[in-house]
């Protein structure tokens, strides 16, 4: 049996792929970090001891009978690219602070910028929250806006307004010292920003916030209190919301400087790639890595993903 923590000490790609050399390698370790040493049928669920085959497993209950490996079930099924390959891209991909866009990826790993951008995708999939994230204590709020001004695009992409109504607006929440949760809003109202606020930060906690109007009625559930930017106040005691803020530019860092655009349509996909790289960053690179591949069961399609 795989030993993972005599494994897990590398600190870069160079280490992760001296390691992996080899698909049997990568399969042998992958089949210990889903399963612990015991295969579960991905069709069925079953978790009675399947029959090996030459190219992985059969499972063993009678009503089932269906092939499969390690990769049903997650985001390498039906995959033609080696393990090796997505392991070097993952580890690039949460290890990079700003992430690693699909034409740098391509060329570090030998593959298409279609591939590579696909790739990302899918693991970005990998990287989205799978339970409802609830934060609790003193929480931050703020609302941000990504994207170019309707005046300077192309007369034909225009959409005929202007301001910030032009750009994509985001809400993000940050506990303090803890856990970040970011989404793409349709408007930074109170009727938008309310719900989102409520679902997401557990009752009684103290919120903090700028003077946006939109969080005055919400914030009577809370202990809410709120600094005064249009006065150039940014700290007043413990109240601040410069942790967020914090998170904002870091995001904005990698859009503008490494993705250059998002589309509307896939925000939220960038959203869960930089939430899941701030909410592991006390880890090392090592344990961030085997943390994101007990997440991969989860599946992104071709057609999902552009339809």
């Amino acid at each position: 049996m795989t030993n993972i923590k005599n494994i897990f000490n590398f600190k870069s790609v160079i280490e992760l792929l001296d390691y992996f050399k080899d698909e049997k390698t990568c399969i042998s370790f992958y089949e210990q970090v889903r399963w612990n040493g015991q295969p579960v049928c991905p069709h069925c669920g079953s978790f009675k001891t399947p029959y090996r085959t030459a190219k992985g497993f059969k499972c063993s209950e009678k009503l089932c009978h269906k092939k499969f490996t390690v990769k049903v079930g997650t985001i390498f099924e039906q995959s033609h690219i080696p393990l090796r390959t997505w392991f070097a891209a993952i580890y690039l991909q949460t290890a990079h602070k700003k992430g690693i866009s699909s034409l740098q990826l391509s060329r570090d790993l030998n593959i298409t910028q279609k591939t590579a951008w696909y790739l990302l995708h899918r693991i970005r999939e990998m990287l989205r929250a799978k339970e409802p994230v609830m934060l609790k204590g003193t929480v931050e709020a703020d609302e941000t806006y990504v994207g170019g001004r309707d005046k300077n695009r192309h007369k034909h992409k225009r959409k005929g307004v202007t301001g910030v109504g032009d750009k994509i607006a985001m809400l993000g929440l940050v506990e303090r010292g803890g856990r970040v949760y970011a989404q793409r809003i349709k408007a930074p109202t109170r009727e938008v920003i309310s719900p989102v606020i409520t679902e997401h930060i557990e009752l009684g906690s103290n919120l903090h916030t700028d003077e946006h109007g939109a969080y005055i009625e919400v914030g009577k559930k809370y202990n809410h209190k709120s600094v005064r930017h249009i006065l150039q106040i940014y700290v007043d005691g413990d109240v601040t919301t410069n942790t967020i803020e914090g998170f904002w530019a870091n995001l904005k860092r990698g859009i503008y400087g490494i993705y250059h655009y998002t589309s509307e349509k896939h925000i939220n996909r960038y959203l869960d790639e930089f939430c899941a790289r701030y909410n592991t960053r006390h880890l090392g690179e090592d344990e961030r890595f085997e943390n994101f591949l007990r997440q991969s069961e989860s599946r992104l399609t071709w057609k999902r993903l552009v339809g």
